[in-house]
């Protein structure tokens, strides 16, 4: 039998699905894996880019905004893929609990699974936050101002520093969501991790949780984790193409 045939099955008989996206959904939708060859780090220094760095100085956070702008632009133009379409699928089947991303790209929404349903743990680049009052605003316009020449843009109600709202390297990583994915992957009776290295914490420890609390894990990825020999079944290979057999199985099981 097929691998994806037994991960099919196992899908229609879970009751409370969790999906654990990484970077390696992203990339068959042209986003570069930052470490990966031609990736963002060949032309920024992460050591430069660092939560403490962006508060420490305004040139800091002008090599931050650097960054931002030519990531956005990137990440802007992307569209979801197979692997993205594959699981907005098994949404519409009525079986996914919950979606816990790395990703910061918004292509799982951009995909049709609800946001209600989607927890993102590094944060997403579709916001900018105010990190002194709070506000918010939507990335297209401060992307706007970056683009007319504002090279540190501040907060049009108070002045205040302005962040992109994902988690930075030394930023602490947002309470309620980890919370939120730590207490779902606890619950699930299955846990399929997709496209994730699974080597960058905490979010790496979800699978863990979810085995270590009764439910089978599945680990799709193109190269080997540190997790396989926890998985009941390993999946190495593309994402966008196994997770596209396993939905259409899927939906031939629940006709």
């Amino acid at each position: 039998m097929d691998q994806t045939d037994s991960i099919s099955e196992m899908i229609l008989r879970s009751k409370r699905l969790v999906v654990f996206t990484g970077a390696g959904i992203s990339t068959e939708s042209g986003v570069a894996d930052f470490r990966s060859p031609g990736g963002i780090w060949e032309r920024f220094d992460p050591n430069e880019l660092n939560y403490q760095s962006f508060l420490a100085s305004e040139e800091g956070r002008e090599k931050y905004w650097q960054f931002s702008r030519v990531l956005w632009t990137e990440i802007a133009k992307a569209q979801p893929n197979a692997g993205h379409h594959a699981i907005a699928e098994l949404h519409r089947l009525g079986k996914l609990e919950c979606l816990i991303t790395q990703n910061i790209d918004s292509l799982h929404q951009k995909s049709g699974v609800p946001e209600e349903k989607i927890i993102e743990l590094h944060g997403t680049l579709k916001w900018v936050n105010c990190l002194e009052c709070g506000q918010r605003y939507p990335r297209e316009q401060i992307q706007a101002r970056l683009d007319s020449g504002t090279k540190v843009p501040r907060c049009d109600s108070c002045q205040g520093i302005m962040k992109p709202a994902t988690v930075a390297f030394g930023q602490p990583m947002p309470e309620e969501e980890t919370r939120q994915a730590e207490a779902a992957a606890a619950a699930c009776d299955l846990f399929l991790s997709v496209g994730s290295s699974l080597v960058v914490y905490p979010a790496a420890q979800m699978p863990l949780i979810a085995k270590d609390n009764g439910a089978r894990l599945v680990i799709i990825n193109l190269t080997p984790t540190p997790h396989d020999h926890y998985a009941d079944i390993v999946i190495q290979e593309k994402t966008g193409p196994a997770l596209s057999r396993i939905a259409k199985k899927v939906k031939a099981l629940l006709s």
